[in-house]
């Protein structure tokens, strides 16, 4: 094959694709545009994330609930620690561990918050706190015996004065 045989195929592909990928200026301004779309997508992201934790909290609440139910009947009274209600290190179920509830929220930390069970005169408080306030949950929770969750919109610990799971914090009247 002659020399400018060669030349003339070479100089036909250049001509059918001038050039063979993205320029600096197409890159940029493709990564501008993912750029805008993370911008609006994370902040959402981060709320979704949230509020799955909370309801999670919420459910985890319930669950220590209805395990106390069955402590209670098992054992005729209310567990004193989430312990009680876990799954024993080794050997069979009882009272110190009757495996009621997961290894996980037994151990007082799950899915972002942190549980806490005591023993109270007529049964037992639960409380639910985010483990990194706001990242991992901007609501706290409170229980009782009696069941109704209660919720508190901030850090500080929910008491039987906030609001129950539902209903609308009370206004304040202005004089």
């Amino acid at each position: 094959m002659s020399s400018d045989r060669l030349q003339a195929i070479l100089t036909d592909r250049r001509s059918r694709n001038p050039r063979a990928g993205f320029s600096l200026i197409e890159m940029l301004i493709v990564l501008a545009i993912i750029g805008v779309i993370l911008l609006f997508a994370v902040p959402k992201l981060t709320t979704a994330l949230r509020g799955s934790r909370e309801t999670a909290a919420m459910n985890a609440v319930v669950t220590i609930h209805t395990a106390q139910v069955q402590y209670y009947s098992n054992y005729n009274r209310y567990a004193a620690s989430l312990q009680e209600l876990g799954p024993p290190a080794s050997g069979a179920d009882g009272p110190s561990a009757a495996n009621l509830i997961e290894r996980d929220l037994a151990s007082g930390e799950k899915g972002g918050y942190k549980f806490t069970l005591q023993a109270t005169p007529t049964g037992y408080a639960i409380s639910a706190v985010p483990s990194q306030y706001p990242t991992s949950g901007s609501k706290t929770y409170f229980s009782d015996q009696g069941m109704g969750i209660h919720v508190h919109n901030g850090q500080e610990p929910a008491t039987l004065n906030d609001p129950l799971m539902g209903e609308a914090a009370p206004q304040q009247q202005t004089k």
